[in-house]
């Protein structure tokens, strides 16, 4: 299957919440599964929130200090709140292209099963044993 990558403006749309076309939707699974999907989403978060700092930077009055330390301050609670719905925000990002709700875990944990069971065996290795033994 051909994974074709919106253009710019296509993705400026997504990183808004806006749904994408059908012919993206191998694109979103990959978006919001692969490796570096957490990294993706907080990219997208400062995406969505830069407008709103640079407005405060540019037209709010004062000292510039105070208003970089207001839009600072702003951005890392917008951080924190996005951050903090990681889970729903890929999830809801599936579901609008077309697959059904439980996607995104099932794949992120198809891709590490492998890894996890070896954990899960080295775990359950180490106290079976008894100490000393």
């Amino acid at each position: 299957m051909t994974v074709r990558r919106p253009n710019p403006l296509l993705w400026l749309w997504y990183a808004f919440g806006g749904s994408l076309p059908a012919r993206y939707a191998p694109w979103v699974l990959r978006d919001t599964t692969c490796r570096t999907w957490w990294l993706r989403h907080v990219l997208r978060a400062v995406v969505q929130i830069s407008p709103f700092v640079i407005a405060i930077v540019v037209f709010v009055p004062g000292p510039l200090w105070l208003r970089l330390m207001c839009s600072l301050g702003g951005a890392i609670m917008g951080l924190i709140f996005s951050i903090s719905y990681l889970h729903e925000t890929a999830e809801h990002r599936l579901v609008k292209a077309g697959y059904p709700a439980g996607t995104g875990p099932a794949t992120r944990a198809e891709r590490t099963a492998e890894k996890d069971a070896a954990a899960a065996e080295r775990y359950a290795a180490r106290y079976r044993t008894p100490p000393g033994a």
